[in-house]
């Protein structure tokens, strides 16, 4: 393990029982936070992340989705070793921990063969995505820690239940094959890597302006996801594929009352709200498919909460 790795280790626990409000509105990790919040409740409540969430995603989707992130990773990642060494970015360097162009390898073998590369191509939407990476990253260097927060922070926390949501949708094996995208097998507890990510990203020197770049590239970012999430939905309509809801109903079916919904049931829970720790919990009780999936369901409340707590 390298000096950093260990450096790294060594944070993290410092961050495991820590569960102080150590964060400041005015850092820019909040900053970023709040100020992206009306996108992020776009992306999340699209009719395609709904339908993912419910279990209703098609197989045939679901690849051309891996296919997208395979395409948005691979210049990601390619413009964060370009740029490791920035001042703007070199706090929050961590490949080992976070890169996932190698897991989404992996998966596009386990889901198209061999020779996927063949039958890939990078799509409509997803196109200007990777191209606003690759110029960010050469021109703009100090606007990369806006993409890699976006990405990152929300596969460790809503990209979580994703995982086991698709494994049971589309009946993928449980030892990972499909979905190794979601598995980051060098950090064991995500909440403390989140918080020594939001650490590391609050040291950086940036002024108000870069800040306010920063924030503006933020909400680009939850554009383009946006983009490739309607363009999958669209797609989606010429598919003959049989789904079934293996899930909890998104908000679109409690009556416009999101306090019925148990995605925000569990994260009320989670902020300490007894009434919604009551609530959620009858709410697992009386639906039969969270009788069977309570466990894993209660591994990733964490995760629930997404964006308001990382």
């Amino acid at each position: 393990m390298s000096k950093d790795n260990n450096m790294a280790t060594e944070e993290i626990l410092k961050y495991e029982d820590n569960d102080d409000d150590i964060f400041r509105p005015d850092d820019l990790s909040e900053y970023l936070t709040a100020g992206t919040k009306e996108a992020h409740d776009r992306a999340e409540n699209s009719p395609f992340a709904k339908d993912f969430l419910r279990g209703r995603i098609k197989r045939e989707l679901f690849k051309l989705g891996t296919v997208a992130l395979y395409y948005v990773y691979s210049a990601l990642e390619e413009e964060i070793e370009r740029n490791k060494d920035h001042p703007t970015f070199v706090a929050v360097y961590f490949p080992s921990e976070l890169h996932r162009r190698e897991a989404l390898v992996r998966d596009l073998e386990y889901l198209y063969g061999p020779d996927w590369r063949n039958h890939i191509q990078c799509s409509a939407a997803t196109k200007p995505y990777v191209e606003r990476l690759h110029h960010v990253g050469r021109h703009e260097p100090e606007l990369l820690v806006a993409h890699s927060w976006n990405r990152y922070m929300g596969d460790l926390s809503g990209g979580q239940i994703l995982k086991k949501v698709a494994q049971r949708a589309l009946k993928l094996p449980p030892t990972g094959e499909g979905v190794q995208f979601y598995h980051f097998e060098s950090i064991h507890n995500p909440t403390a890597f989140k918080r020594l990510y939001r650490s590391r990203m609050n040291e950086l020197e940036v002024d108000a302006e870069t800040k306010d770049r920063l924030l503006a590239e933020a909400n680009l970012a939850f554009k383009f996801n946006l983009e490739v999430f309607e363009e999958l939905q669209e797609i989606g309509k010429s598919i003959k594929e049989d789904v079934q809801d293996i899930s909890f109903p998104a908000h679109g079916g409690m009556g416009g009352d999101i306090s019925k919904c148990p995605y925000y049931a569990a994260k009320m829970a989670v902020s300490g709200n007894t009434m919604f720790i009551c609530q959620f919990a009858r709410t697992l009780l009386r639906d039969h498919t969270a009788q069977v999936l309570l466990a894993a369901w209660l591994a990733v409340i964490t995760g629930l909460a997404a964006w308001y707590f990382i």
